[in-house]
Parts: C-alpha cells; sequence; structure tokens
C-alpha cells in the first residue's frame, strides 16, 4: 500500500509486545526450565522427559488424553451434526438449539459441580443413579428385609448364596420357629403386627424379629411384644431340591404341604439382599467416560451451532435432486449432507481436539479423591506435579513441553486447511 515499514512495524508494536509476554516468553521460559530439577538449580538435560514416561500417574495421564482426544471430540461432533439436522425438520427447532447450548453459558468450575451431584452414589441426592435405581425396581422386586440374619448359635446356619437354611427337619405338629435379628425396628414396614407362635397339625412355623422393645425376653422363642416380618419366603428342601414354599403371613406365621415333611426350611438370599443403589459412577473404572459424558452435555451445543451455521449455506438444489433420483432421507445424508458439510465437521473435530487436551477443571471437580489417579489428565498431572504438592516444576514443564508438541500437528493441519480453501 505504500506505507513506510517502520510505520506498520509501530502499528504492530502493542501486539507483538502482548504476543511476546504472554505466549513466547512463556513457551522459552517452560521449554528452559523442563530442562532442570525440581528447585531449578542442577540442569538434569531430559531426565524428567524421561520420568513423564515412566512415572506411573504421568503415563496414565497420557493415556486418557489419548482416550478423551479420541472419544470426546467425536462423540460431540457427531451429536452436534445430528442434532443441526434434526432441529431443521421441526416447528421448534430454535427452542431446542437454545436448550442444547444453554449450556456452554455455564462455566467449567460450575458444570464439575453440577455432575459431581449428577452421580452422586447415594440415589437420593444423585440423578443418574436415582433414574437406574427407579428403572431396576421397576422390574425387579426388592428384598423385603435388607441386612437380616439369624441369631448366632441357633438351628439357622448360612448356606452358600446368601441363603440361611435350618439343621434340623420339619415335622407336622411341631412349629418350626426362625428368628432373625439385624433389623432396626424403625425400619420395619407401616402395619407391622406383633408375631404369633404357629399352631396346628400340619407342617408351620414362624418367622419374627426376635427383638422385644427395652430388652428382655428369650432367644429363640416368640415373646410378647416382638414383631412378625410378613412376606418372607421360606422353601423347604429335600435332597437339595425345593418342594414347596410359603410366605410368611402378617403374624408372621407360615404353612408347609405335608409332603414338605421332613425337609429342611430354607430362607433364600433374595429375602435378604440388599436394594440396589445404583451405578458407581465415580468409581476408578467409569470416572473417566463419565466425565467425558459430562463434556459432551457441555460443548454438543457448541458443535450443532456451526454445523447449523454450515448447514444453512447447504444448497437444497442438491438434497432435492438426489430425492428425485430415487435416495432416501439416510442416503441423503450420508451422500449429499455430510460430505458438503465436511469443511465444518472438521473446523469443530479440530477446535474440539485442542480443547480436550487442555482439560482440567472437569476432571479436578468431578472425579473424587480416591478416583482422580485413575481419571487423570496431563493438565491435571501438570498442576498436580508443579503446584499440587508436587512441587516439581520441572516435571511440571515438561508436561507442559509435551501438551504443546502435542497440539503442534492438530494446529498446523488446521492452518494448513485454512489456506487450502483461501486459494479456492
Amino acid at each position: 500500500m505504500g506505507t513506510r515499514p517502520w510505520v506498520a512495524a509501530l502499528f504492530l508494536l502493542p501486539a507483538l509486545v502482548l504476543l511476546g509476554a504472554l505466549v513466547v516468553y512463556p513457551i522459552g521460559y517452560t521449554t528452559w526450565r523442563s530442562l532442570y530439577d525440581a528447585g531449578g538449580a542442577r540442569f538434569v538435560g531430559l531426565e524428567n522427559y524421561g520420568s513423564v514416561f515412566s512415572d506411573d500417574s504421568t503415563f496414565t495421564a497420557l493415556k486418557n488424553t489419548a482416550i478423551w482426544v479420541a472419544v470426546a471430540p467425536a462423540l460431540a461432533t457427531g451429536l452436534g451434526l445430528i442434532f443441526a439436522v434434526l432441529t431443521e425438520r421441526v416447528s421448534w427447532g430454535t427452542a431446542f438449539k437454545l436448550i442444547v447450548f444453554m449450556p456452554m453459558v455455564i462455566s467449567m468450575l460450575a458444570a464439575g459441580i453440577i455432575f459431581r451431584l449428577v452421580y452422586d452414589a447415594d440415589p437420593s441426592r444423585g440423578v443418574a443413579n436415582a433414574v437406574i435405581v427407579g428403572v431396576h425396581d421397576t422390574f425387579a422386586a426388592s428384598s423385603a428385609y435388607p441386612g437380616a440374619k439369624p441369631r448366632p448359635g441357633g438351628d439357622i446356619t448360612a448356606t452358600s448364596g446368601g441363603s440361611y437354611t435350618t439343621k434340623s427337619t420339619a415335622q407336622p405338629g411341631t412349629p418350626v420357629a426362625l428368628p432373625l435379628i439385624g433389623i432396626p425396628a424403625a425400619k420395619l414396614p407401616a402395619g407391622t403386627q406383633d408375631a404369633k407362635t404357629a399352631s396346628g397339625s400340619g407342617l408351620t412355623g414362624t418367622v419374627w424379629l426376635d427383638f422385644a422393645p427395652g430388652g428382655g425376653g428369650k432367644p429363640g422363642v416368640v415373646d410378647q411384644g416382638e414383631e412378625a416380618l410378613k412376606g418372607v419366603e421360606v422353601q423347604a428342601v429335600k435332597g437339595g431340591k425345593v418342594v414347596a414354599t410359603a410366605k410368611s403371613a402378617a403374624d408372621g406365621t407360615f404353612s408347609l404341604p405335608a409332603s414338605a415333611a421332613g425337609a429342611q426350611l430354607r430362607l433364600p438370599s433374595s429375602n435378604f439382599a440388599q436394594p440396589y443403589s445404583g451405578v458407581d459412577w465415580l468409581g476408578p473404572s467409569l470416572v473417566t467416560p463419565a466425565i467425558i459424558g459430562s463434556y459432551i452435555w457441555m460443548w454438543a451445543g457448541f458443535a450443532m451451532v456451526l454445523i447449523a451455521a454450515g448447514l444453512a449455506g447447504v444448497p437444497r438444489e442438491l438434497m432435492e435432486a438426489a430425492r428425485v433420483d430415487g435416495a432416501n432421507e439416510w442416503q441423503v445424508f450420508r451422500k449429499v449432507t455430510v460430505p458438503l458439510l465436511a469443511p465444518v465437521l472438521i473446523v469443530v473435530l479440530v477446535t474440539l481436539m485442542i480443547n480436550v487436551m487442555k482439560v482440567f477443571d472437569l476432571v479436578y471437580i468431578i472425579a473424587p479423591q480416591p478416583s482422580q489417579p485413575a481419571a487423570n489428565v496431563l493438565a491435571l498431572q501438570l498442576y498436580v506435579s508443579s503446584f499440587g504438592g508436587g512441587n516439581n516444576q520441572g516435571l511440571g514443564s515438561a508436561i507442559g513441553v509435551i501438551l504443546l508438541l502435542l497440539v503442534i500437528p492438530v494446529m498446523a493441519f488446521n492452518i494448513r486447511r485454512l489456506r487450502r480453501e483461501r486459494r479456492r
């Protein structure tokens, strides 16, 4: 344009100073610091880089970062593509876009706190486990008295599978006593009646809570004030086979057919199993997929908005021509829409790949302390090594340099792609 070089340099100087202070100098200092020990006084060369690949926690962080890069951007981009295509086909597409994009306005810190509660192991607080437990309990009956067990030293002994079986055999005319303990009286179902001793000439018995309020009473005997256990399944077993079953009534009594004479009575484990409490989302085996799920919840809206903008520029004539030629909707989507959106999809994918390499907040907040080593990523390991108790800024600087080296190929690919598109 004929402008003098020194004038252009003068206008560029403020930006160059900021770029040097905020980008160039930190990169250079971090690279130099990675060659020294924890205190920064002794030159160790590439020793810190060797520690990155030999230390178990750092190697786990490197492996988890690779999982993040391979899974999270692809899933977020795929969901964004599906949302963008579907919102064009519904009248309330704008409202749907607003709802899906809304998590983007939430900070990583706030999102981490939200999903720490969502993944809480207690179904009464964690939404994820509340849904799973609700579905499970719809199709599977819960146990009648979780945690109940026979009194030690009695006629009932523990058998395989968590069940309890009598040592003696049942005989007609002799009521069988099946006393249980281990259940707080306050947790018995509402309307529980007092237990009664079974009577009659048949094969009968009583299942009850062998605990009298205020103490006292005789073990193994139905005392006044002791409460019945209603709905307990009792099995008559002969030769390892169940020949008859019965359930205790409201007063705890039960009756078996005469064919069960001489059988041992078994209380199956289904009577005492602990209630289903859901999935351990934040345990070592599932913590990384759980955190990736929270990341996708936040960033799928970002992908959807960019892809929807690209979709708005796709020529509708091509889609209509494909339909006229006999293509169904799936073929139009796969062979027309996706190829035309390829540049936008690459932009979104590359942006998210760079973003997940720096993920720190979600892992630090969502993963509880016992599971944090299993969910570790490079950005978190950098912080832990340098400031979170490790106090080894040499190792932390080496991790920072490795993160930079991992990002450079993705950035170089993005720059080359932008230059190719500019030439077109």
